[in-house]
Parts: C-alpha cells; structure tokens; sequence
C-alpha cells in the first residue's frame, strides 16, 4: 500500500475526522448504507472539504492522501458496522484515475484488514471534475466492477457531463442531487426530471437513491415517483458520533405503516400472488457450476445471481453459455484461468422493483426495459422471485377488472369504494394539506322532466368531462357520487387558488348547462314547472352548489370519515342557499368552534 510520508500532511490530516450519514430504505427506513463525509477541514488549515483534495492533486500526492483517509474512514465505520450488513459508501475523487502513483488493490487491502467483505463497500463518484479519458476510466471502474466493488454515481444531476458518467460507470447505484429534490411538491419541471432519471436508472438495472430529502413532501413525493432509498436531514443529519446512528429508522418505517392501514399498499397482495421464487446463484460461484446446471435441461433459462447478502446483482442467462454448451470442450474451456473464477463476466443487470411498488410504477418499469426475464422483485433489498411477462399482464388484468368494478358505468370515473379510500387517506395524512370538494347540481330534477333522462346523462357527462380536465395532475382525484352528485380531491393547494378555480368551474358549467336547453327557454331564463310541493313556478336554469372542506396541513384534524361527511352535507346546504353557490370552511373550524363573544352592553350595566 503507498503510505503518505510527508509529516506536515500527516499532521494536518490527523486533525481530520469523518461523518457518517444513513442512506436507508424508503419502503422499511432500514439502513442500506452509511456515506463517509470528511468533518473539522478548518481545524485542519482547507477553507473547505474540496481543498483537501485540491491541495492534495497540486503537490502531486492525491492518491495517498486518499489511502490515508480511507483507512481512517474504514477504521472508525468498523466499530459501528459489526458483522451487520450495512454497506460504507465512501466517495472517490475521479483525479485519482490520472494520478501517476494510482495502482488498484490497496481497498482489497483494508477491506481483508479491518473486516469488510466486498458487499460491504461502495465506491461514490461524482461528475465534479471532467475525466480527462473517458475510456480510461471505463477500464479502471471495470477492473474495480471485476473485482466485485459496487459503483454509485453521486450528486446525479449537478454537472453536465452526468450522461456520460452514467454511460461509462454503468453504476449500480445513482443519486440524485439536492437540487432537484428540493420543493419538488411545487416543481413538475423537477418531478419530470426525477422521474425521466428513476425511469432511466431503473432501465440500466440501477437503484436510485434520493439525496438531501429534508421534508415530509420531498420524502413522499420521492417514493411516489419510484427511488429506491432515501438519505437526508428528514431521516437524520450526518454523525460523528456513532452512538447516535441507528440500523433502522423507525420514523420511516411508521409512515409506511400507517399508509398501509390507509390502504395505500392495496396493490401488495396482488403482486406478491403473481412472484415466482426461482432458485438464484451466488455470484462468488464457479462458472462450471452454472455450466453445468444449464447442460441438465433444467427448466429455467435464466438464474437471478445474488450475494452474500441476498441482494440481487442481475441474471445469467442460458444463452451466454450457449458457444460451451454445444461445443465438444466447452466444460474444459470455461476451466481455463483467462476467464476467471466466478461468473462476472456473464452475469447481466435486469431491473429490479420493490414488493411495496405499486401496479402503476412495476409496468412502467417493465415498458422501458422490455426484457424476456420480467422484474427481479425484493423486499428490504432482499431477493424474494421474480415477476415475469405473464405475471404481469395478470397483474394489469386483475388490476383493470378491479377498477372497472370501482368505477361509474356511466362517466368511468372511479366510485364510491375509491372515493371513500381517498376520503379516508385524506383524513389521516396531517403532512399534506387537502381540500375536498362535493359538487351537486342544481333544480336538475326540472331539467330531467323536461328534456328526458338521455339529455340528463348527457349534461352529467358533460360535466364529467369538464372535472377529468381540471384533474391536470397526480395531486388531483376525481370521482362520481352517483346521479348528479361528484366529488374532487385536490392536495397541497393555496385555499384561494382552489376557491377562485371552483368558482370559474362553476361559472363554464353554467354556460355549457344553458346549450341543452332550448333558445326560448335560456331567453326567459327559467322552466315553469312543478316543485316538490307539485306546485307550479318559475324554476331557474340549471347551476352546481359547491362545498369545499379544507384539511391543513400539520394540524391534528383526527375525526371520522361519517363526521367529515356530515360537515361536507351542512357546507352542500350553505352553498345551495348562497348568492355564488359556493361554501367552504376549514375542518378545524368545524371541529374546534370558537365560543361566541358576549355582546358588552351599554356603560357596563347587567341586568
């Protein structure tokens, strides 16, 4: 190993300490990794951690000053790390592959010394400094990739050469920078980026870690468009001290469990019925082996290859073997030392999806990879099967039966089993805000007598239509009640934004309303009719009530679905007997009503 000898370095190195973050699973909050993060620069005379390293690259001595903060990250890591799974993510300056003194081994080195398996580590590289060979590059990270080390692609994003990293790393994990993470609720530019990136990693057989997730939004929003993990201030800060990191974060874990009561993971039992347990391979195993389990005719064409850990690292397909299979030597040609001792080489990354993923997110998956194979499924990063072309299109099936059945025969838009769902996760996530919005017509009956039960649906479905245009986003729900009666669900919106828009929702249907009567009608502006008294009067033309229940965000709004829904029936009440037909109210209000205040009456006096 080279060793630094330069006393003044070793001294100002010595100042120096490292942090260490989680890097946890977004489904269980159970820690995947821990990345190394250098702490006390100042103390040791760099006005940053980039300093270190640059001052490092000038004298010409980058690559032992690397060795020597790697030992010491590897060192103090170990005393927490134990014989548990949990990976060290350390980042690597990509300068190292120009250095002239770089050679690789020195990591296998530490590894063996202070307890590390190879599962155990990853190198981090960021596109912060241009390569200079990008085919040099390729050749060393093969070599690492050769010798088992995993690759991540740190701060994916933050430069403009991170296509080409990607292309030539072939990483096998890919984090996103904090810029695009950050108010990614109020963003769809950046949730368009995030998720292309997910889409893109998920196809190259890479997992996706969010990086720098500091709220409840970001966190949510980052499991809703697919990341595999999640690291940042909103599960902890990075430590020097190691006392205070955790193997799991429970606070994670509890989100996912409460949106499992909530029936969020209502997708669970249908994919799981679907994965196939086919028997995989560890990767560390010999070649001939293999070779020989394809020779015997077994069923399968292809073997999911996992490590020591049962994580899975892709698949060995019959076809790789194919030239040995039917040829006279080819047991005795894999044999020979020039190919190896294990199955690297002919082992292929395929994607790979989480049990907790929903229907939505596994198909498009699938769309962008398009393999024979299907999806390698996991839970907590551990194989559990795979999940093939056929499973899959059951699993559409099963889903698409299911939300047919759900749904209005009429408009098809979903009914009251999903409006009740919605309703109910509405209720129980205080981390968003929510407004929920009842729209009823009015004097329809009228409209229904004269004009027929065809004109009636019609208008319904007219209206329908106009409700599935305003529902523009994935923050956005859109149901049907029944007859004349439909319900939206808007997320993490401004009150005034939603009360202004439902007003001008109001305003077209009234204006596309007066087309289905006829001229002499809209003219005089009312049909003389019976009421429900069977008296005759001079009814108007057909308007929508509008009841708005507002549900803000980190408030303790805990109350019944039935108790909501008596709120929302008194709101329908106001807004019919309003001049603009519109009524809302913020839930708290109706929950926690101020006492009124006593009229003072006049010099004081009571009587």
């Amino acid at each position: 190993m080279i060793r630094l000898e330069d006393k003044k370095w070793l001294k100002r190195l010595s100042r120096i300490d490292f942090a260490y973050q989680p890097i946890v699973n977004i489904h269980t909050g159970n820690a995947f990794g821990f990345e190394a993060l250098l702490r006390f620069h100042r103390e040791a005379g760099f006005v940053s951690i980039g300093d270190v390293f640059d001052q490092a690259y000038n004298d010409g001595i980058l690559h032992p000053v690397d060795l020597f903060l790697r030992k010491k990250a590897f060192i103090k890591f170990s005393e927490f790390k134990g014989q548990s799974r949990v990976k060290l993510f350390y980042n690597l300056d990509n300068r190292l592959f120009d250095a002239n003194n770089y050679k690789p081994g020195n990591t296998a080195e530490m590894l063996e010394k202070y307890g590390y398996a190879l599962d155990d580590f990853c190198f981090e590289i960021s596109e912060k400094h241009q390569f200079h060979d990008n085919m040099d590059v390729a050749r060393v990270l093969d070599i690492y990739r050769t010798q088992g080390y995993k690759i991540a692609v740190d701060d994916c994003g933050a430069g403009f050469s991170g296509l080409q990293l990607l292309y030539y790393t072939e990483p096998d994990y890919i984090k996103i920078d904090r810029f695009f993470i950050q108010n990614l609720e109020n963003d769809p530019k950046k949730r368009l980026l995030v998720s292309t990136i997910v889409n893109l990693a998920h196809f190259m057989g890479s997992l996706v870690f969010a990086e720098g997730v500091e709220t409840m939004d970001e966190y949510l929003l980052c499991k809703e468009i697919g990341c595999d993990m999640v690291q940042g201030y909103f599960v902890q800060k990075p430590q020097v001290n190691l006392s205070l990191l955790r193997k799991r974060y429970s606070a994670i874990k509890e989100i996912n469990q409460k949106e499992r009561r909530n029936g969020t993971f209502k997708d669970r039992s249908l994919i799981s019925n679907q994965i196939r347990y086919i028997r995989p391979v560890r990767n560390d195993c010999k070649i001939t082996t293999i070779f020989d389990q394809f020779k015997k005719g077994e069923e399968t064409v292809f073997f999911p290859v996992i490590n020591q850990y049962d994580e899975p690292v892709g698949v060995i397909r019959e076809t790789a073997f194919k030239e040995y299979i039917f040829s006279k030597f080819g047991r005795q040609l894999l044999e020979n030392p020039s190919l190896g001792k294990d199955i690297s080489r002919f082992v292929k990354k395929i994607p790979i999806a989480d049990v907790h993923s929903s229907v939505e997110k596994l198909i498009e998956t699938y769309s962008q990879f398009n393999n024979n194979e299907g999806l390698i499924m996991v839970e907590d990063m551990k194989y559990i099967g795979v999940l093939s072309t056929n499973s899959l299109l059951t699993i559409i099936n099963e889903k698409n039966l299911t939300h047919a059945r759900n749904q209005n025969p009429l408009t098809k838009l979903p009914g009251n089993t999903m409006i009740h769902e919605y309703f109910s996760k509405g209720l129980s996530d205080f981390s968003s805000a929510y407004h929920l919005i009842y729209f009823d017509f009015d004097n329809f009956k009228p409209f229904n007598d004269r004009y027929g039960f065809r004109n009636g649906d019609r208008l319904i479905l007219m209206f329908a239509d106009m409700l599935k245009k305003a529902a523009f986003s994935e923050n956005r729900f859109v149901g049907h009640v029944g007859g004349d009666d439909f319900f939206m669900g808007i997320k993490n919106s401004d009150r005034l934004q939603v009360v202004n828009e439902m007003d001008q929702l109001a305003d077209q249907f009234k204006k596309n309303a007066e087309s289905f009567y006829d001229p002499d009608t809209v003219q005089q502006g009312y049909i003389l009719a019976r009421d429900r008294e069977d008296k005759k009067r001079k009814i108007p033309l057909m308007t929508v009530s509008v009841a708005i229940l507002e549900l803000p965000k980190d408030e303790d709004r805990t109350c019944s679905i039935e108790e909501a829904g008596n709120m929302i029936a008194k709101l329908k009440k106001e807004a019919k007997q309003s001049a603009d037909g519109q009524s809302v109210a913020d839930i708290m209000d109706l929950l926690y009503p101020k006492p009124p205040v006593p009229l003072k009456l006049a010099h004081g006096n009571s009587r």
